[in-house]
């Protein structure tokens, strides 16, 4: 699974002029759902995430966490994570999971956000959606799961 994490002030999710989930400080989260992935994917990104110290403190220093602050957390299925754009113009998205495996998968991932303590939105899978995100500082972070399976370097 992959993970676009973003920082925000506040952010929305519109189908049809018509906002459908919205958030104020806190986290966006644009998630993909790649072949092969498990609910062991979805648990380390939950967990990551929750966790992911990005908030300032009152020094400025990164040691807040979403859980830290009580921050909202929106989750919005991308499967255009998964793009491979190695050969030719058009991007292919054979990686990705197929659509009903993806769409549990996040659910899975959504509801271990919540048992955690946070408060979550979603987008709505397999619909076109416009999102609004007021990304704060900037910050973007991307994390994949396989990350977790390479040893680290020193």
């Amino acid at each position: 699974m992959r993970a676009l994490v973003q920082r925000v002030s506040q952010a929305s999710v519109s189908i049809e002029n018509q906002i459908v989930a919205a958030i104020k400080q806190g986290l966006v989260v644009l998630i993909g759902v790649g072949k092969g992935d498990s609910e062991a994917d979805a648990s380390y990104l939950a967990d990551k995430i929750a966790n992911l110290r990005i908030f300032s403190d009152e020094a400025d220093k990164f040691n807040l966490s979403a859980l830290d602050i009580g921050g909202e957390i929106l989750v919005v299925s991308q499967f255009t994570l998964l793009a491979d754009t190695r050969k030719g113009r058009r991007p292919s998205f054979t990686d990705a999971a197929p659509r009903e495996e993806a769409e549990l998968l996040i659910e899975n991932f959504v509801q271990l956000l919540r048992a955690a303590g946070l408060k979550v939105q979603t987008g709505r899978f397999r619909q076109n959606m416009l999102v609004e995100i007021h990304n704060s500082g900037p910050v973007t972070i991307f994390i994949d799961s396989e990350e977790r399976l390479k040893p680290r370097h020193s």
